[in-house]
C-alpha cells in the first residue's frame, strides 16, 4: 500500500457510511485509493457512489445502521424512518411483518438498494421529526391498501383507537398528514368528539 493511499485510509473511521464525493477531499486519486481499500476489505461499497467502513465485534462484521444509510445517501438529516411494522404497536390489528423500509423525505422517490436492504423513498411536503402514534394511525389509514390484512376489520379497530386518542394531536396529525381517504374517515368521528366537549 503505497503512503498515499495510507494517509487516505487514516481519515476513515470505523462504523461509517460514506459518499465518494465526501471521500474526494482526502484524495487527489479517490478511485484508485478506494480500489485498494476495497480489495483488502477495509472499504465496502454499498451502492454506486456509498462506502461503508466495516465495524467489527466478537459476532463478525457490524452492517450499517440504517438511518447513517440514509443520512449519507441523502446528505441531510430531514427524514423520517419507518417501516409497516411500526403499525403492529398500535394494537388495531396488523401483525404481518415487512421487510420494507419506508423513507419520508423532501429529495428522493422511487426505491433503492442501500448496503443490501431495499429502501422505499417518498418525496413528503410534510412528515413529522420522529414517529408518534397519532401519526402513525393516519398513516396506517393512508397506506391501508398495501397491507395484507383485512381492511375493514384494521378501520373498525383504527376508530376505536382513535376515540382513546388525544384528540388534538390526532386532529393536527390528519390535518398536517392525513391523505383525502384518511380526512374524510377521521375528520367525522373528531367533530363529533368536538360536540361531546361542547355540550
Amino acid at each position: 500500500m503505497t503512503k498515499k493511499t495510507e494517509e487516505f485510509k487514516k481519515h476513515l473511521k470505523e462504523g461509517q457510511t460514506y459518499r465518494r464525493a465526501e471521500l474526494a477531499q482526502w484524495s487527489n486519486a479517490v478511485d484508485r485509493h478506494l480500489s485498494v481499500l476495497l480489495q483488502e476489505g477495509f472499504v465496502q461499497k454499498l451502492s454506486p457512489g456509498l462506502y461503508y467502513v466495516p465495524k467489527k465485534s466478537v459476532f463478525g462484521v457490524v452492517p450499517p445502521d440504517d438511518e447513517a444509510l440514509v443520512r449519507t445517501f441523502l446528505k441531510e438529516d430531514d427524514f423520517l424512518l419507518t417501516s409497516p411494522n411500526a403499525y403492529n404497536s398500535l394494537g388495531v390489528g396488523t401483525t404481518q411483518l415487512y421487510n420494507t423500509r419506508v423513507v419520508y423525505n423532501h429529495k428522493r422517490h422511487g426505491e433503492f438498494e442501500l448496503g443490501g436492504k431495499r429502501f422505499f423513498f417518498h418525496s413528503k411536503h410534510r412528515f413529522p421529526k420522529k414517529l408518534t402514534k397519532e401519526f402513525l394511525l393516519v398513516d396506517l389509514v393512508n397506506n391501508l391498501k398495501n397491507l395484507a390484512e383485512d381492511s375493514d376489520e384494521i378501520l373498525r379497530k383504527v376508530m376505536s383507537k382513535a376515540l382513546s386518542m388525544d384528540r388534538n394531536q390526532l386532529k393536527q396529525a390528519v390535518e398536517s398528514y392525513g391523505s383525502a381517504k384518511a380526512k374524510a374517515l377521521f375528520n367525522p368521528l373528531l367533530r363529533t368528539q368536538q360536540h361531546r366537549h361542547a355540550v
